[in-house]
């Protein structure tokens, strides 16, 4: 059984192929070279962080199937100065326009020590920013963005950190390990 913890660049599809499209995206194909491995769930193009893939299919409905509730951890940079009065509605859940999310957990955090991203996020001076560790137990469609968006925070950089029990630390954007 072989199980790969990928630190997925912003920009790259979730798959291994780009059928289709008129031009050339990245996908895992670019960077992941082990055959017969599949993503364990999907994270935005626009999205970066950790991404399993598993070559085991019981292994991929646990991680990536709702009903297990596998918390994943999200590390999320937001317009504007996130108050405690809006931490509370995400940990309460947020009536998005497919229905109430499940609570997360959310909580106010430092700039974490990452990566910097390709292209950089769009930042405007007189605009500050806040930083978001946020936990979720299901996967609607652009949760975490749509969650944000909704308590008045949009989203400028959103990185998936934690998946269960496995995490991203150590290692870089582009690179993978075994599990």
């Amino acid at each position: 059984m072989a199980l790969i913890l990928f630190n997925k660049p912003h920009g790259v599809l979730s798959q291994f192929t780009d059928k289709g499209s008129p031009t050339k995206r990245e996908t895992l194909s670019d960077y992941i070279d082990i055959p017969n491995v599949y993503p364990a769930g999907r994270l935005d193009r626009d999205s970066e962080g950790l991404l399993l893939l598993t070559d085991d299919g019981r292994q991929q409905s646990r991680i990536s199937d709702p009903r297990y509730k596998m918390p994943k951890t999200y590390y999320v940079q937001v317009e504007g100065i996130v108050d405690e009065d809006s931490l509370q509605q995400l940990r309460n859940g947020v009536v998005l326009k497919d229905g109430l999310t499940l609570p997360a957990e959310a909580e106010l955090m430092n700039a974490p020590n990452v990566w910097p991203r390709n292209p950089p996020i769009r930042v405007r001076k007189s605009v500050p920013d806040s930083w978001l560790s946020i936990t979720i137990t299901e996967g609607k469609n652009r949760q975490v963005r749509r969650m944000c968006a909704a308590v008045g925070f949009p989203v400028l950089r959103l990185i998936r950190w934690r998946i269960g029990d496995w995490r991203l630390d150590g290692i870089d954007s582009g690179t993978w390990i075994k599990g």
